[in-house]
């Protein structure tokens, strides 16, 4: 059974504002030369970035150099972050803003190799010893057939629980269009499911 994999509510869901506030006045703080926010701002959105980047690259070995990029773009940067977006929106945009550098970069040199899609990165960057992994790559692979604008919007809200507005201004479309992406998204995922658990349903004896 797969039905645990997927997050416990399907309603809107957004990490609590405590949170969010709490990370990005730890950025305000490493804006000022705390070497303590740095550490916990870094920590505490370090696997967010990851997921994230690995979801919208095509190269799974660039997540971790893609990740650290960003990292180091964001902490180059945090002298001109004021606070007005939480710190989780800002970085991802920084992020975003990566992966499209790196495509513009490798379409200037011949690629190398050919690999998987975001997938595997993503499943990369999950601990596989924790209760719950099996349930977490079931489903990745189910994301994997979803459009990729409907992914990157059930990603960005249901999974890194970033408000819609936010996710709207980092898409660059009005947060109606992320909110129907979303409902597609889950409704495609609902009936994925319901098909997994039918044929994984034991056979009655004659």
């Amino acid at each position: 059974m797969i039905s645990s994999a997927l997050p416990a509510s399907w309603e809107t869901t957004e990490k609590a504002p405590s949170l969010d506030e709490t990370i990005t006045s730890w950025a305000l703080a490493a804006r000022g030369g705390d070497a303590d926010a740095v550490e916990r701002f870094v920590r505490a959105l370090h696997r967010d970035v990851v997921r994230y980047v690995a979801h919208l690259c095509g190269d799974p070995q660039s997540a971790d150099d893609l990740a650290q990029d960003t990292f180091l773009r964001a902490l180059g940067s945090l002298h001109r972050f004021e606070g007005r977006s939480s710190a989780r929106a800002w970085l991802l945009s920084i992020a975003r803003r990566a992966v499209i550098d790196s495509y513009r970069y490798a379409a200037a040199r011949p690629r190398l190799y050919a690999l998987p899609d975001w997938q595997l990165a993503v499943e990369r960057a999950q601990p596989g010893d924790v209760p719950g992994f099996d349930e977490g790559v079931a489903l990745l692979e189910l994301l994997a057939g979803l459009p990729q604008e409907r992914r990157e919007a059930f990603v960005l809200t249901q999974m890194l629980g970033l408000p819609y507005a936010e996710a709207a201004e980092l898409s660059e479309c009005p947060i109606g269009t992320v909110r129907s992406r979303v409902a597609r998204a889950r409704a495609k995922l609902t009936e994925q499911l319901a098909e997994s658990e039918e044929l994984a349903a034991p056979v009655p004896a004659a």
